[in-house]
């Protein structure tokens, strides 16, 4: 395997298959015993709901107040 001009490699689909490596996961580099390793990336379960936490700002100090106020009461 060839490493290309921008630093690029392939990984054969033989093995994206068997490791669940697709297109929407990320991975690392790790160094192990003086070789590089390459790793798939645990995500947390609720990843998809962490990438938009602060989005709006911030939490609100007491969210009971908070609701209370978008509801307009």
């Amino acid at each position: 395997m060839k490493i290309g001009e921008r630093g690029q490699v392939t990984i054969p689909k033989e093995l994206r298959d068997r490791y669940g490596l697709d297109g929407s996961c990320e991975v690392d580099f790790v160094e192990v015993g003086g070789e590089l390793v390459l790793r798939k990336v645990a995500v947390p379960v609720d990843a998809p709901v962490r990438r938009w936490m602060g989005f709006l700002g911030g939490e609100p100090e007491n969210v009971d107040q908070f609701i209370e106020e978008i509801r307009g009461r």
